[in-house]
């Protein structure tokens, strides 16, 4: 017998993905201690003094990865959406190809980033401490801080390790129930009553939790496409000139997003949307810059937008949660 979970996870499972994406590398910091300048830690307050985190290299020497991670990072939370607290992203599959294509070749751009930060790792650590000596000397510094600095640099052998970009897709699924150990007589029955229980509550929670997700995602979008009306708005009557063509094409570049972001199926709002690139958005810019008449309808229109969207995501999106679990029951009856 199906958990009344399965629809909605089958549901989400046809739309879509999880997506884990971590970047991790060798910061270069090392946090000080009062010891570590020969300080007795006894007579060092903390609302005094703070040592914190101190670059054992220059900034630039890690910024190529700290770009790729805010690329990697950006480049799936654009394409997604925040999935039971961010355990996870959850990308639709129209974003899917294009999300794995990008990170493969952002992990590529990482990968050689790599290669050449540990081939040229030992003359940068030796070219930091030679600053750290002269650094040291000009503040008075103790030989105990260069030798506490020395020793945080990791051994170049073992320093590629410390460099990885994983990325990794999953579909999420619950237990119909809790396995048992083997036991005997009462206390089987005893364990089998509790897990019992704890496999219904898990049940419920998951259950609220993938209405939640569905009702976030859709109310996301709702808030995001009254946003971009207001801020184009703003940016209208913000122009001594009138609409650019690049205002014009954000707006179409918005609906095709949400297109592909649409999992839900936010059919009302998904047809407002294509009602105004239908109605709105086959003149250029130029033709509304020559028009009086044009531009009055185009903020008119973007005036609409605005409106319709706030109103839907201050609804309850109960209609479109009702329609997506029919995905995941339509599917138990395909398969009967």
């Amino acid at each position: 017998m199906k958990s009344s979970n399965q629809p909605l996870l089958d549901a989400i499972c046809r739309r879509g993905v999880l997506v884990s994406t971590s970047v991790r590398y060798w910061r270069g910091c090392k946090k000080l201690a009062p010891e570590d300048l020969g300080l007795d830690p006894s007579t060092v307050s903390d609302r005094l003094i703070q040592l914190g985190h101190k670059r054992l290299i220059p900034r630039e020497a890690l910024s190529r990865f700290a770009l790729i991670e805010s690329r990697a990072h950006a480049l799936v939370e654009a394409a997604s959406f925040p999935f039971l607290g961010g355990i996870a992203r959850f990308v639709p599959n129209p974003r899917l190809a294009e999300v794995v294509e990008k990170l493969a070749k952002l992990r590529e751009e990482f990968r050689e980033e790599t290669l050449a930060f540990v081939a040229d790792y030992t003359s940068l650590r030796e070219r930091a401490l030679a600053e750290w000596r002269e650094a040291s000397q000009q503040l008075g510094g103790s030989e105990r801080l260069l030798h506490t600095i020395e020793q945080s640099f990791p051994p170049a052998g073992g320093i590629a390790n410390r460099f990885v970009f994983e990325n990794r897709l999953f579909q999420v699924a619950a237990p119909d129930s809790i396995r048992l150990e083997v036991v005997e007589g009462v206390q089987q029955m005893e364990i089998a009553d509790e897990r019992s229980r704890i496999a219904d509550e898990a049940s419920r929670k998951l259950r609220s939790d993938l209405d939640a997700f569905i009702r976030e995602s859709v109310t996301a979008l709702r808030q995001g496409t009254a946003k971009l009306a207001s801020d184009v708005l703003a940016t209208i009557e913000g122009s001594e000139n009138g609409v650019h063509q690049r205002t014009l094409n954000r707006l179409s570049s918005f609906i095709e997003d949400f297109r592909s972001l649409n999992f839900a199926d936010d059919r009302e709002l998904e047809a407002t949307l294509e009602k105004f690139r239908r109605d709105l958005l086959t003149r250029s810019a130029e033709d509304y810059r020559s028009s009086g008449g044009a531009m009055r309808d185009l903020t008119a229109g973007l005036d609409r937008l605005r409106e319709s969207a706030v109103r839907l995501a201050h609804g309850d999106a109960g209609d479109v949660l009702s329609r997506f679990g029919q995905i995941g029951v339509r599917r138990f009856a395909e398969a009967g």
